[in-house]
């Protein structure tokens, strides 16, 4: 017997309140939609509409999930806030050890703390989503983005944005398991795309995908027989990383829209 789907919460709100949406225009909910715009973060904007402190067109909201309009006028505290929301994309370097996870049941702790601890103050209203994940292990290029547009497009399959990994591996890869690689193979989960592959040290592999799947990279590697030790990612995209480990910065409107091949329009 399959599972029922649970409903959204936002959508439980949308539905109880019968609220149209505008032809044309995002649909939002208060919480994510403060949190998108830079006003703060989703979770201590819940905790203000809980507490009262929102208005939203002259009236205190306690919905997190309500529908709201980014024509609304929205007040936290008594002030005005604007619902504008620029697309913002950041580069990550993200060091071995944090995962890309809301909370982190080893105690190391998750790429969202190590990069608000790195964040200016300008930039620590937004709720931050991380485009695609990496292991705990490995490290390298994550992206970062205010906009889950942006989310989508970086994990479709559909989009064939590549991902550049360097692997070292136990062994030295042949040429034949490198043709193995870009042929594709077929592991549990199906047949992959092909692959370029290409050696730039006796045990060590770059290997450009253009699907993520789960654990993808050491899971091909290891179906050649070349298991691996250290995974690194260097670049999404045409977009290379170019920050220090544990560092980020933010990309230009340019860069996004040359190297990840997105327009938020």
């Amino acid at each position: 017997m399959s599972r029922k789907q649970k409903t959204p919460r936002w959508l439980k709100a949308a539905r109880r309140r019968k609220t149209p949406v505008v032809p044309g225009e995002r649909a939002d909910w208060l919480a994510r939609a403060l949190g998108r715009a830079g006003v703060m973060p989703r979770a201590e904007a819940e905790r203000a509409i809980l507490e009262g402190r929102v208005e939203v067109d002259g009236r205190v909201e306690r919905e997190p999930f309500a529908p709201v309009s980014p024509r609304a006028e929205v007040r936290v505290d008594g002030q005005v806030r604007s619902l504008d929301a620029p697309l913002i994309v950041l580069m990550f370097h993200k060091p071995a050890g944090p995962v890309v996870a809301g909370w982190d049941r080893e105690g190391v702790g998750t790429v969202f703390e190590r990069l608000r601890a790195v964040l200016p103050a300008e930039l620590q209203g937004f709720e931050w989503y991380a485009v695609g994940r990496l292991d705990r292990d490995t490290t390298g290029l994550l992206l970062f983005t205010n906009d889950e547009r942006l989310v989508q497009h970086g994990t479709s399959p559909e989009a064939h944005l590549p991902k550049c990994y360097v692997a070292t591996v136990a062994g030295h890869p042949t040429l034949a398991a490198l043709r193995m690689l870009r042929d594709g193979l077929v592991l549990e989960d199906g047949p992959t795309r092909p692959a370029e592959a290409q050696l730039l040290a006796p045990d060590c592999v770059e290997l450009v995908l253009t699907e993520g799947r789960r654990h993808q990279v050491k899971r091909m590697l290891a179906a050649v027989g070349y298991p691996v030790r250290t995974l690194h990612r260097e670049a999404v995209g045409r977009l290379v990383l170019d920050v220090p480990e544990g560092a980020c910065r933010r990309l230009t409107d340019a860069e996004v829209a040359e190297t990840l091949e997105f327009s938020s329009e």
